[in-house]
């Protein structure tokens, strides 16, 4: 089955290079989505908005997280030409998608913390 929210080849071939660092990279990579969610939550400034999408489209694209990426890119590219309720909306979904990607890589912290 594919998977169409996180790339596991890639994880996998992360956890073969971090070794010892993958659980901590995992810890930051949630940490600071959670952070970048919140800013995201919590601005209009269509500046803002594209530069916090960039950034977290950057880590979400390196940890596999491909759909969480997408929808960032997406918010890059919009948030100078949508209206405040598309970027509510896509912010929205950036937002449901971390939800539902983060007990995956919760469980692949764990996992890996007691290999």
């Amino acid at each position: 089955m594919t998977d169409t929210h996180i790339d596991r080849e890639a994880l996998s071939v992360l956890r073969e290079v971090m070794e010892d660092g993958y659980p901590e990279l995992l810890d930051t990579f949630l940490t600071d989505s959670e952070n970048r969610l919140r800013e995201l939550q919590m601005t209009a400034d269509a500046e803002v908005l594209s530069n916090v999408a960039h950034s977290l489209k950057g880590s979400a694209g390196n940890m596999g997280a491909t759909r969480l990426a997408e929808l960032c890119q997406k918010l890059e590219s919009d948030a100078k030409d949508k209206g405040p309720a598309q970027i509510a909306k896509l912010v929205a979904e950036i937002g449901s998608e971390f939800a539902q990607v983060r007990p995956d890589y919760e469980h692949e912290r764990q996992h890996a913390l007691t290999q």
